[in-house]
């Protein structure tokens, strides 16, 4: 009986997985699209774009405000995972050489595992942080080239991008969003969940955008139709399946997943930029889907339990023994 019903939740794994991984994929086509499709030197009015109209159209869609401690939390989360993320990561890649810049952001799953032990209980395995540190010296073999002048100001950007949006996302499974068979008593889902955050990001990144950069340039439909893919495939319904990721694994091994980014990134330069790949580049791809493989194979064997001083509805895992940790599960009344 346990072969038998071992195989629905390896599929249903399995599927979470591949379904969490379209943010990556999504988040992957960023580079290529903004350079060929956006109008130049505007990343503030770009990110604006990329999360307010979208956010809006899903809160029209759900029709559904934040209530009680939902609007401090809303905030808080719009703020980490878009509204300071994205000028900081923006930060970075004016100040810093690309291949550096990506380098630095591919530290965010060891930052996930950090900030995830306190906050959730979620106590990084050592296969994790060693499937993360592979997956970093891939992510280098990929994309670093010679590092050239390197900007303390750029630095800054690197990793309190890195930083923030950790938190965000460990703060994602502290405040699980229940499913949308539990809205009767005004709970939000995670479609209304995330179109709260892009909606406060973006109204926190307009008046900055408008302050720097001045009134929003003309668009040609080349430039439309580039917003309108990094809007819908890569911000609503990446940061969908990224959060739907999170609230179903554990945060440090849907952070390694994130390590897609830039093998996608380097795929699509190759492809349509005839940008180089050689041994060095091979290696660091095989290294990095190596390590993100690496993070999600651990034992199954494991009881969820509460964990003490957190609000009612997260569990994390407690593994057993001889085991280690799976993940943590909404708790269901």
């Amino acid at each position: 009986m346990e072969s038998i019903s071992s195989a629905p939740r390896s599929a249903v794994a399995l599927g979470t997985v591949l379904l969490t991984a379209v943010a990556p994929l999504a988040w992957g086509t960023t580079y290529i699209v903004t350079e060929n499709f956006l109008p130049p030197d505007r990343p503030l009015f770009a990110a604006t774009v990329r999360a307010l109209p979208v956010g809006l159209v899903m809160l029209a869609w759900r029709r559904r405000l934040p209530h009680g401690d939902w609007w401090w939390k809303a905030v808080v989360l719009g703020l980490c995972n878009i509204g300071l993320f994205f000028p900081l990561i923006f930060l970075a890649a004016y100040h810093l050489p690309g291949g550096l810049a990506a380098t630095l952001q591919a530290t965010s799953p060891l930052a996930v595992m950090a900030i995830a032990w306190p906050l959730i209980g979620e106590r990084p395995a050592a296969v994790r942080v060693g499937a993360a540190l592979v997956g970093i010296v891939g992510v280098a073999l990929l994309v670093l080239r010679n590092p050239g002048h390197v900007d303390t100001l750029g630095l800054v950007g690197a990793f309190g991008s890195v930083v923030v949006s950790a938190l965000g996302f460990v703060l994602i499974k502290r405040w699980p969003a229940p499913t949308t068979a539990h809205m009767v008593g005004g709970a939000p889902d995670m479609l209304t969940l995330v179109s709260w955050q892009l909606v406060v990001g973006g109204l926190a990144l307009l008046p900055v955008a408008l302050l720097v950069e001045g009134a929003p340039p003309a668009l040609d439909a080349p430039a439309v139709a580039g917003f309108a893919w990094i809007a819908v495939a890569g911000t609503g319904l990446a940061y969908f399946c990224w959060f739907r990721g999170l609230s179903r694994m554990p945060a440090g091994a849907v952070s390694l997943i994130g390590l897609v980014n830039p093998v996608v990134g380097t795929l699509l330069g190759v492809a349509f930029a005839a940008e180089a790949f050689g041994w060095t580049q091979a290696l660091g791809m095989a290294l990095v889907l190596g390590g993100v493989l690496a993070g999600q194979r651990l034992g199954n064997r494991a009881r969820p339990v509460p964990v003490s001083g957190l609000p009612s509805g997260p569990a994390v895992v407690v593994p057993e023994p001889a085991g280690e940790y799976v993940g943590a599960q909404p708790c269901r009344a």
